[in-house]
């Protein structure tokens, strides 16, 4: 749920923290008291555009900061593979910074796109204003929110579908992939045999190209290394050896006269032995690495062929005898291509059939529950005073098979006698269209896995028993989501759990926006306001506190 919306700096605010709380949360206050900035900063952090002049003036900078508290597990997968970082204490702060024409959006201090905010926002909150982030209008959440509702009987037919259609799908790409004609045939035939001729002709083995590199580089090289040895053993000639060894014999003469001297007679012996190896190592390395032309050309060709090899199939010898083995398969696959070509047919025919049975039962199913739940959202939206709606389920199959069966399924409303019904989405009305919304979200609160709704315009154009049912079905929500509501009508303001007061102040000559908790009295002084307007009187004082009595009793019922 969301915790904390922190704004700074944008039109009238200065600067504010609201806490907020689960279960229901009520803004009221005047008009023009900037309860609009609220949502539209909001929106703004969600990824929404930025209204113009929306910083305030003064300010180098605008920021909106959102804080979530997230349970839902399944929202945390879904975050996480977003690569949202630090998710594991189930906090997200979700901030945007409008800096002159630029803006910089961080999710949990890491500099992300709007795109991915935007995914994020849709698995955190649901803003029902100005048709902004209402997941209920995108035609293919219809289908989702009926399978949650329905998921008791619908999950296991699902999951059914969707392991036959993977097989399906494996076998139709490769029956797609191996379908040729006779000329096709013949041309890959001819393909893999010299493939396979050419991969068997260079009798491979594993770790010959590493070896071979090896030598080469050592024969290429091998001028200069012949060059450079005998230069070097040249410079020990037999004057170096024979003076080495007249030092030892002179140093082992005086040794015994002064154990110092022993080390120094130990050194010249070690030098002697050392150049001893070093004069015979050096001979044997040249008498032994003597490369002809032949050799040398030899093992170039050998690494040519192998590179070329590597270069068409594979970045490593085992890459291309890995190679071979498959075009053998492929080979076996083509010379009985109608045997092959008949089994995949056969396997094809019977997964169709097979899917085809588990798509229609669960189709069936699908509709069997959609009247349930579209009755059930009919009768919520007579209790918000569309006295002659209709709301049904359309189902539309589709012309080709999908993990979710072959179903494509949207709501259609009609609100009025004698209109035609229409998709939910081309519903115009803002006022209209959010109490369509709230009596959807009544319905579908248990299997919602949106945390929290934000209704803003729930409101407009309604009065007196039907504001008292919108009362009642926002805190019905509320119960099983945190749900933010900005209203001017005292029915639903008197339903909150919390209620938070929108009020502009004059401070040095600025037109201030603030916004804080109301305790109890307040709150009836707050909602007396809403009944009575500029004059409150004793009179409309008690009637809030009674509103307020009564909203007390309906939640409890």
């Amino acid at each position: 749920m969301l915790l904390n919306l922190h704004i700074k700096n944008m039109a009238l605010i200065d600067e504010i923290d609201i806490n907020f709380n689960d279960n229901l949360n009520i803004l009221t206050g005047e008009t023009g008291a900037g309860k609009s900035i609220v949502i539209d900063s909001i929106m703004l952090a969600l990824g929404g555009k930025t209204p113009k002049d929306f910083v305030r003036k003064d300010a180098e900078y605008g920021l909106v900061e959102l804080l979530f508290s997230i349970e839902d597990s399944e929202t945390i997968q879904k975050l996480k593979e977003l690569e949202i970082p630090d998710l594991d204490n189930g906090e997200l702060i979700l901030s945007r910074k409008i800096i002159g024409n630029r803006s910089v959006s961080k999710m949990n201090g890491e500099t992300v796109t709007l795109s991915k905010v935007r995914e994020a926002a849709a698995l955190l909150l649901d803003l029902h204003a100005q048709h902004e982030h209402q997941s209920l209008l995108v035609p293919a959440n219809h289908l989702k929110l009926l399978d949650r509702y329905g998921h008791e009987t619908l999950d296991s037919k699902k999951e059914q579908i969707k392991s036959i259609f993977q097989e399906y799908s494996k076998v139709k790409e490769e029956l797609t992939a191996n379908t040729i004609n006779e000329e096709e045939k013949k041309r890959q035939l001819d393909l893999i045999e010299f493939e396979r001729k050419e991969i068997a002709d260079a009798t491979l083995k594993k770790g010959e190209d590493e070896e071979l590199e090896q030598q080469y580089k050592v024969a290429s090289n091998s001028k200069n290394i012949a060059e450079s040895l005998s230069a070097a053993y040249n410079q020990i000639d037999n004057s170096a050896y024979d003076a080495v060894d007249r030092a030892v014999r002179e140093i082992s003469v005086i040794s015994e006269f002064d154990k110092e001297l022993e080390s120094m007679a130990d050194t010249l012996a070690t030098i002697s032995d050392l150049l001893s190896d070093f004069g015979r190592t050096a001979r044997e390395y040249l008498e032994e690495n003597t490369f002809s032309e032949e050799d040398f050309r030899r093992m170039e060709e050998r690494l040519n062929t192998i590179n070329h090899l590597k270069a068409k199939y594979g970045r490593t010898i085992s890459d291309v005898l890995a190679y071979g083995a498959d075009l053998d398969t492929r080979y076996d696959n083509l010379v009985n291509h109608d045997l092959y070509i008949e089994g995949l047919q056969k396997q094809m025919a019977q997964l169709e059939e097979t899917l085809q049975n588990a798509c229609e039962d669960l189709s069936v199913e699908r509709k069997r529950i959609a009247k349930i739940l579209t009755e059930q959202i009919k009768e919520a939206l007579v209790d918000l005073n569309f006295l002659d709606v209709r709301f049904d389920m359309v189902f539309e199959k589709m012309d080709h098979f999908t993990a979710n069966g072959y179903d494509d399924a949207y709501f259609i409303i009609s609100t009025n006698v004698g209109e035609e019904m229409k998709p939910l989405w081309q519903v115009a009305s803002g006022g209209e269209l959010s109490r369509i919304m709230l009596a959807m979200k009544s319905c579908l609160a248990d299997v919602d896995r949106i945390e929290t709704l934000i209704f803003d315009e729930i409101d407009v154009g309604i009065s007196g028993r039907t504001a008292q049912m919108v009362a009642e079905k926002i805190h019905g929500i509320g119960s099983h989501h945190q749900v933010i509501c900005i209203t001017h009508l005292p029915q639903i303001a008197a339903m909150a759990n919390h209620h938070y007061l929108i009020e502009k102040q004059v401070t040095d000559g600025k037109t201030i926006t603030h916004i804080y908790p109301l305790n109890p009295e307040q709150e009836i002084k707050e909602l007396a306001r809403l009944i009575g307007g500029v004059e409150i009187t004793d009179t409309v004082l008690e009637s809030a506190r009674e509103m307020k009595e009564l909203a007390g009793k309906a939640k409890v019922n």
